[in-house]
């Protein structure tokens, strides 16, 4: 896949009506400080797309990307963010659920962690929540630029072991700075834009 266009077309905040989109839909889910803008802005090949910051809990909005104009990336609120109010927690979790209830063009939910540690209870939660719903959950290890080689394998088992996901259940090792994981998650995104044409 190859990445012509991408803009930030719409923000949706806690009182806003989410977009009556035609295209396609991938989320992005996971704790703040993993590594969401990041990941939008590698595969979308863009330095500054989606804002990135040093302090967690920066997107506090749902923030769709179109990408090629056949494809969005909904980039969700992350979680787990302490020092948020109990209050902004309960809104951005209402909103959260609405986008993933209702969106009618939602077909992948990416479930991000951070390769570094074992999965918190939050990040169990979501992905028993994606299974719910029965999507298939696909999950993204971000940073592996930050463990060794020789650590990969047994990072992945250990997120797999901590999720409770099956062997054959997709987990993808990701780094924004060296683009490794990137054609696997395109790869998964052209799958997508073929299913969507076969339904035409």
């Amino acid at each position: 896949m190859k990445i012509i266009s991408a803009e930030l077309e719409t923000v949706c905040g806690i009182t806003s009506t989410l977009p009556d989109n035609t295209l396609p839909e991938v989320a992005f889910a996971g704790r703040s400080n993993v590594g969401k803008s990041s990941l939008i802005n590698s595969l979308c090949q863009r330095k500054s797309l989606a804002r990135t910051s040093g302090q967690p809990g920066k997107t506090q909005t749902l923030n769709y990307y179109k990408v090629n104009d056949s494809i969005y990336l909904v980039d969700l609120p992350g979680y787990g963010f302490a020092k948020a109010g109990k209050k902004e927690v309960e809104q951005w979790g209402v909103m959260i659920e609405n986008y993933l209830t209702t969106s009618e063009m939602l077909r992948y939910i990416f479930l991000l962690v951070d390769i570094r540690h074992a999965p918190s209870e939050q990040d169990k939660q979501m992905y028993d929540w994606i299974c719910y719903m029965e999507f298939q959950p696909i999950v993204i290890a971000t940073k592996a630029d930050k463990v060794k080689k020789n650590q990969l394998a047994s990072r992945l088992s250990e997120i797999r072991r901590c999720l409770g996901a099956d062997e054959d259940e997709i987990i993808i090792p990701y780094s924004s700075e060296t683009g490794e994981g990137r054609e696997d998650i395109y790869d998964l995104l052209e799958q997508i834009l073929e299913a969507e044409d076969h339904e035409e």
